[in-house]
């Protein structure tokens, strides 16, 4: 039976699941396609790439750390982090659970998102700046605690892409099934990887 993959664009307070007794957004508002679960998560304050599938197997493959499957997020932290903090998220930080694992990190100019409903706080004396964050690791919260032990608090967080798939051609809160052609080469992709 066919292998069933959807690239997803959570947006800003939706759940990474599909009900929620408290009312909140989730999933179910945006996914019409049944029998697909969430490969990973992504906060309810966070936004950006979520890869859900039917498929178990490559489920595990793409959250399980041992397998180090890259995700990289764009984060808009406040000040502009000098090469000391970007190098001390390169080389890994203490956060809760322990040192994080070596991280490409760079400073990016501001990406082409679209605007978050609820904007960041603003202030007036107060820069920011983007930087881009890849991950082989994905512990709660993860982005936001290594930008905060650095002095850097991020103020939004967007998931651009997991392995070689990102956002390009979505909008927040629209998904788009993978074509065969493209789940081959996702489940190609996450054979490389250690084990």
């Amino acid at each position: 039976m066919p292998v069933t993959v959807l690239r997803f664009w959570k947006p800003y307070q939706v759940l990474t699941k599909f009900t929620d007794a408290e009312g909140r957004a989730t999933l179910a508002d945006y996914i019409s396609q049944e029998g697909v679960y969430a490969a990973g998560r992504l906060d309810y304050d966070s936004e950006g790439l979520l890869i859900l599938t039917d498929d178990g197997t490559l489920n595990a493959r793409l959250t399980q750390p041992r397998y180090e499957h890259p995700r990289t997020y764009w984060a808009q932290v406040e000040r502009v982090p000098d090469e000391s903090a970007l190098a001390q998220l390169r080389q890994g930080v203490e956060i809760k659970g322990g040192l994080t694992r070596p991280a490409q990190v760079r400073l990016i100019a501001e990406p082409d998102l679209p605007p978050r409903p609820v904007p960041i706080r603003y202030r007036k004396n107060v820069p920011t700046a983007w930087i881009e964050l890849t991950l082989t690791e994905g512990r709660n919260r993860q982005v936001r605690r290594m930008t905060a032990a650095v002095g850097h608090p991020t103020l939004r967080l967007v998931r651009w892409a997991v392995g070689d798939m990102t956002l390009v051609g979505l909008e927040p809160g629209q998904w788009q099934p993978l074509s065969t052609t493209e789940v081959d080469a996702l489940q190609r992709s996450i054979r490389k990887l250690k084990r």
